[in-house]
């Protein structure tokens, strides 16, 4: 079976020759990050990590997606971190695209390749290295776990997208499946990262508009998206980041698989004690 393949960023610095305009957006509903935003002049870096740069292609933003933060993370040979997460109440997710992690989660160690997935829970017990010669670079979503009284939370787990099996929509003949690395009716989780693959002419036939915010990193391929009242042109190394209730649809170019990496938050009542806006009535 051909394995799957995913787009990762290496940085690096356009010439001057270069024009300067591109496909990057960012509107009141949807903001897209091509690939070719991913230089080193907008790279970050974090406390505790050594050898380590990362772009920030999503954080929370009052007015806009409140709810998830994702990094694309580069660990150079030797680098990694003994103290990753700062936030006891923050789960998260790390998916591989390029190279080998290996991460030490509740004593366990665990050699993670591309395509490998681990879920961590809140206050866990973890640590990354980069004990090769290349450089490792890999997906890190993050999100405030929202507790329940008498749901317990979700345990850790890691496995690697080629060992789960795809789930096709239905009346789709496969063109579009979903690989879903957690159970959709398994209350403990309130936010699920999967992969979503359309085959060449696969499409979502009808503009989404939902309550989940979505975070849409693609792997691989092409396609169109329909983005609120936008067609954009999206393609390997591209990210969408949309706001909860922007209308969503895609068809799947070609000539090979189109597919994303997928964050929504799910499974919670909606909140209802934020602050509201003052109004002044007359």
């Amino acid at each position: 079976m051909a394995r799957n393949t995913y787009y990762a960023p290496k940085g690096g610095h356009p010439p001057q020759t270069q024009l300067l305009s591109d496909r990057a957006v960012f509107t009141e509903a949807y903001a897209i990050i091509p690939k070719g935003v991913l230089r080193d002049i907008v790279i970050s870096y974090l406390p505790f990590w050594d050898k380590t740069r990362l772009w920030v292609i999503a954080r929370p933003m009052t007015g806009f997606s409140e709810t998830f933060s994702q990094y694309i993370v580069e660990v150079s040979p030797g680098g990694g971190s003994n103290k990753p997460e700062l936030d006891p109440g923050a789960e998260g997710v790390l998916f591989i695209v390029e190279g080998e992690l290996t991460l030490t989660l509740e004593g366990k160690q665990h050699i993670m390749e591309p395509g490998g997935y681990a879920f961590i829970p809140p206050s866990s017990d973890w640590h990354v290295r980069n004990n090769t010669d290349t450089p490792v670079r890999f997906h890190w979503l993050r999100k405030a776990y929202e507790h329940v009284e008498g749901i317990d939370v979700p345990e850790a787990f890691v496995t690697n997208e080629n060992d789960v099996e795809p789930i096709p929509m239905p009346g789709t003949n496969n063109a579009w499946v979903t690989t879903r690395f957690v159970d959709q009716s398994d209350m403990r989780h309130d936010m699920h990262v999967n992969i979503v693959t359309f085959q060449p002419g696969g499409v979502i036939p009808f503009d989404e508009t939902h309550v989940m915010e979505h975070g849409l990193y693609v792997l691989e391929g092409k396609a169109v998206y329909h983005l609120n009242q936008d067609w954009v042109e999206v393609e390997a190394g591209d990210y969408m980041w949309l706001r909860a209730f922007c209308p969503q649809a895609c068809y799947a170019g070609g000539p090979g698989p189109f597919r994303y990496l997928l964050y929504k938050d799910v499974n919670r009542h909606m909140k209802l004690t934020a602050s509201l806006p003052q109004h002044s009535y007359r």
